[in-house]
C-alpha cells in the first residue's frame, strides 16, 4: 500500500465510528451545534475539547481518545491555547479524502 492508499485507509478507520463522525458533523458548522465559548474563537481555535465532550455526553478519556484518533487520521487541527485544547476540521484534508473516494469507487 503506498503513502496515499495507507492515509486513505487512516482516514477511512477514523470516521468508522458514530461519535467521531458527529464531531466531525458538527465542527464543519460550530456555531449552529455549539453553545459559545467562554474561551478562544470558532473561527480561529477551533471548538475547544470541554465543549465537545459536553455535546457529545461521553467521559472526558473517551471524547480526548475520539479527538486523538481524528487528529492522528489528519483530519483535524489541534491547536492549544493555555490549558485548553480546540480543534477544527482540515477542510483540505477532507476535501482530499472525498476527492479519493470519488476517484477510486
Amino acid at each position: 500500500m503506498n503513502p496515499d492508499e495507507q492515509w486513505t485507509a487512516a482516514a477511512l478507520r477514523a470516521l468508522s465510528n458514530d461519535a467521531r463522525l458527529d464531531i466531525m458533523r458538527w465542527l464543519k458548522d460550530p456555531t449552529a451545534h455549539f453553545t459559545p465559548q467562554s474561551v478562544g474563537s470558532f473561527e480561529v481555535e477551533g471548538v475547544c475539547a470541554s465543549t465537545i465532550q459536553e455535546r457529545l455526553g461521553l467521559a472526558q478519556p473517551t471524547v480526548s481518545a475520539h479527538l486523538r484518533t481524528l487528529h492522528q487520521a489528519g483530519l483535524v487541527v489541534r491547536t492549544k491555547v493555555g490549558a485548553w485544547q480546540f480543534y477544527k476540521r482540515d477542510e483540505q484534508a477532507v476535501r482530499r479524502l472525498l476527492d479519493t473516494l470519488a476517484a477510486e469507487l
